[in-house]
């Protein structure tokens, strides 16, 4: 926090990832220790607001909303359900993000935002370890197309997209540059 303070890069000090969502191998974290992280983020810097993130998907975004001066979201379309072994198509309109966003802001007084717009594969295995057909299957150009478009339906006023570093291993290694051009039209 210090080193990168002031910085013009930094907008939001993002504690944790999905603090609340029990999901993957990590251990279930507790209320009061995020509220510690918290505290001493703004300890350090108090100038720039705390985005605390929760499963678009999966939460109502309540318990972010409480302890976040931003409630930071994901938007994910085609996923691997490693519960069940087999890839899902999120069914949710954009309605479904736009409608808890506005309870956020009636009730809490919160702004949300995507920190985490779908834009790499979700596979079985790390992406490494996957071929690039197995990584198409849930994000490719058409998809990555799709979710830009889906995401502006949702009347959020800002995005991030989570996976540049992948753009640039496919036009890097793969000789596939096409996302990587794509979102270039972004920035």
């Amino acid at each position: 926090v210090l080193r990168y303070k002031d910085s013009k890069a930094i907008e939001y000090w993002q504690v944790e990832n999905e603090p609340f969502f029990p999901f993957g191998e990590c251990p279930w974290v507790d209320k009061n220790f995020v509220k510690k992280e918290i505290d001493l983020v703004k300890s350090l810097n108090s100038s720039h607001p705390i985005v605390i993130s929760d499963s678009g998907e999966g939460s109502f975004w309540i318990r972010a909303a409480k302890l976040g001066d931003i409630v930071g979201t994901t938007m994910y379309k085609r996923v691997w359900f490693r519960q069940v072994g087999i890839y899902i198509h999120y069914p949710f309109p954009p309605t479904f993000y736009w409608r808890k966003a506005k309870y956020i802001e009636k009730i809490f007084d919160k702004e949300v935002i995507c920190v985490e717009l779908q834009a790499e594969p979700w596979e079985p295995k790390l992406l490494y370890d996957s071929p690039i057909e197995e990584q198409e299957k849930t994000m490719n150009l058409e998809q990555f197309q799709k979710n830009v478009e889906f995401a502006k339906r949702t009347g959020f006023n800002r995005f991030y997209f989570w996976g540049a570093e992948w753009w640039f291993w496919l036009k890097e290694i793969q000789n596939k540059p096409e996302i990587w051009l794509e979102a270039k039209k972004f920035f």
